[in-house]
């Protein structure tokens, strides 16, 4: 007997009782389509999270101003402007592995066109802030060192501020007012939605770091160099806790502060903070694929548990084919095959379920979702595989029956 002949076998088999092969399939069907679904939702999370690390920027630092006590009250992160466009510049010379070193001050204002406006982030930036932040200019030009020189009134706009002020217009060129002084737009950013912390990134609008300072943010009294924060790029491949030893290493040098003294200034590496989310993603979905796994495991006791019925319903037919020349490698091919079989048609249908539950969780729960041809393919495989393992007990079952025994079977 070939194996086609114990396939065609087991097709006439499976389709004498079709209602029960449909429920035997059904473990496998929801299992697999489970398996896809929950591998699709977690892979979806991963990368949202790898988009997140890429929108903030490869390999970046932020530097942030100290804190500052009044009678015993800290004040927060930021209360008291410690760094400078000097530190920046002295950064980006004296620390090998720095590629970009951008200062930036930030703050909030009302913008003004026309007879619309919108409240928005306003941010004075220099030319090596798009270099650190990946931000490229889709339209126009970004802001060039003669603009800081000059203190030029010129303006970029994120694609939120744009579609507020100007909708589907063209917006390079127009004349802006942000508190009241008037600001050329030069250019229009990329997008770059939303951060980790679900800040929508495209609502700002950046100039030169000197217009900022002089015309609408103001400058510090203290230091008029001082600024919010810098925007560090480290060169690929490069260790980013060694980058940030070094940072520290001059910061506090430049400060002159002594060993006894906590820094004046906050390092954060967003990289670390973003992998650790996509390392928590990962975690999960392996766990989402474990618990649907199990619906594999349920539904491959369901195919043993039916072919052990079958080969008590078939012994005296089972008897009948030794009795006329099978061997017992062909009572145990055939009925391997059906076991199989129900795994496959049950694999290939729980594939098209779970593509489609995919689709539908991301139309209507609004979660992003990302099938991989590997995991259809391991999903496919290991449907193969439970049919096998569960579906082999029974099989050597049927071939190990007594030819006599089973044609007295009542």
């Amino acid at each position: 007997m070939t194996v086609w002949q114990s396939v065609r076998i087991a097709g006439r088999a499976l389709r004498v009782n079709k209602l029960r092969s449909a429920l035997t399939m059904l473990g496998i069907i929801i299992g697999v389509s489970a398996v896809i679904a929950m591998v699709g939702v977690g892979s979806g999370a991963q990368a949202r999270v790898a988009e997140q690390i890429q929108s903030l920027g490869s390999n970046l630092i932020i530097v942030l101003s100290g804190s500052t006590n009044s009678a015993g009250v800290r004040l927060g992160t930021g209360s008291q402007l410690t760094i400078s466009e000097d530190d920046a510049v002295a950064i980006a010379r004296e620390v090998p592995i720095v590629q970009a070193s951008a200062p930036s001050v930030r703050g909030t204002a009302q913008v003004v066109y026309g007879n619309l406006n919108w409240a928005t982030q306003i941010q004075g930036v220099t030319p090596p802030y798009f270099e650190a932040r990946e931000w490229p200019v889709v339209e126009g030009r970004p802001v060039l060192q003669e603009d800081v020189d000059g203190a030029t009134k010129v303006a970029l706009l994120g694609q939120t501020t744009a579609l507020n002020l100007f909708g589907e217009s063209d917006a390079i060129g127009q004349i802006i007012r942000i508190k009241k002084v008037p600001f050329t737009v030069v250019g229009l950013l990329s997008r770059k939605g939303q951060n980790s912390w679900g800040q929508d990134q495209d609502d700002i609008i950046l100039v030169p770091l000197s217009t900022a300072k002089k015309k609408v943010l103001g400058v510090s009294q203290a230091n008029a160099r001082a600024v919010g924060s810098i925007s560090i790029k480290v060169r690929p491949g490069e260790d980013m806790a060694e980058a940030e030893d070094q940072i520290r290493a001059l910061l506090r040098q430049r400060h002159r502060l002594q060993p006894f003294q906590d820094d004046d200034f906050w390092l954060r590496n967003l990289s670390e903070i973003l992998q650790t989310q996509e390392e928590s993603s990962r975690v999960m979905t392996y766990l989402l694929a474990a618990i649907a796994s199990v619906s594999l495991l349920v539904g491959g006791i369901g195919i043993m548990n039916i072919m052990l019925v079958s080969v008590t319903e078939r012994t005296r037919e089972i008897g009948l084919r030794m009795a006329v020349g099978a061997r017992r490698r062909h009572i145990l091919l055939q009925f391997l095959i059906e076991a199989v079989t129900l795994s496959l048609i049950g694999g290939i249908i729980g594939i098209a379920l779970g593509v489609g539950g995919s689709e539908a969780i991301s139309y209507f729960a609004e979660w992003r979702t990302l099938v991989a041809p590997e995991s259809i393919v391991i999903a496919f495989g290991f449907a193969a595989a439970i049919g096998i393992f569960f579906g082999f007990y029974p099989a050597r079952k049927a071939s190990r029956l007594d030819p006599i025994e089973a044609l007295r079977y009542e």
